[in-house]
């Protein structure tokens, strides 16, 4: 089993696994320490707990429960199998599964889309997302609706205040979840309520907002651009900036240049 941490906080942790036992392996058991949702990508694996048996293939998920026992096994020989894993904290599995899932959650086109539509969210959003929605279409019922009052509208303002002055630094979503004292949870839902975008996505447009700014006056260098407003991958910048601009920051710099002499 080959494990990748795509994320860590305390609210919860994504891992990419990828296994490549087949028939010839002994099923192996496993016992969770936290509540987790494990989404498989590829491939198909079986499993066996709580005396029923369950065979999930690409779009299925596992659910996870603390102290309960998981007997994997690899019946079909399809070359392994992975899956995205998110570990919930006690308090977020909670808020999210008042009442206790099943094992075994079947390929479902609502996750499917969910967990394929990953664009322009960080990791922890894209995780939160997608777990509140296998609890929403567990339970059938938005049982986490947002209530926004003046409070919560200010928290969210002075959420995205913040994230603008600090658009340089590498914050992430649990920072300003606890700055502004909610949980990751409800602040990324009030603050998309209020703000219209995830704080990902705003931090993300502040950055390219103020590259464009930078680039039309000339003088910096691509990769110094991308740093001095907090992208730490100039690839990832480069990238992201000509999604948005239609040209790489390059020649978008020369064109307001040549427009300006």
């Amino acid at each position: 089993m080959q494990a990748t941490r795509l994320y860590a906080g305390d609210a919860l942790s994504v891992h990419l696994y990828r296994c490549s036992a087949g028939p010839a392996d002994r099923p192996f058991a496993e016992v969770h320490a936290r509540h987790s949702l494990s989404y498989v990508r590829r491939g198909s694996f079986g499993c066996r707990t709580l005396g029923a048996e369950h065979q999930l293939v690409p779009g299925a998920v596992l659910v996870g429960r603390p102290g309960q026992e998981y007997m994997a096994t690899h019946e079909h020989d399809c070359g392994g199998d992975e899956c995205v894993s998110i570990t919930l904290s006690p308090e977020l599995a909670e808020t999210l599964f008042p009442c206790k899932p099943p094992a075994c959650i079947p390929p479902l086109a609502e996750l499917m889309v969910a967990a394929e539509a990953r664009d322009h969210l960080a990791t922890e959003e894209a995780a939160l997302f997608f777990a509140e929605r296998t609890a929403r279409l567990v339970s059938g019922v938005d049982t986490h609706a947002v209530v926004v009052d003046a409070r919560s509208r200010r928290r969210a303002i002075d959420a995205a205040l913040w994230l603008e002055e600090n658009a340089a630094e590498p914050v992430g979503l649990e920072a300003a979840a606890r700055r502004s004292g909610l949980s990751p949870f409800h602040f990324l839902r009030l603050f998309k309520r209020v703000v219209g975008v995830t704080p990902h996505q705003y931090l993300l447009r502040v950055r390219l907002r103020r590259a464009a700014k930078l680039l039309t006056r000339g003088g910096m260098a691509v990769t110094e651009v991308a740093l001095e407003c907090g992208f730490a991958d100039l690839s990832n910048f480069v990238r992201t900036f000509r999604r948005a601009a239609g040209v790489p920051p390059a020649i978008f710099s020369k064109r307001h240049a040549a427009a300006l002499a």
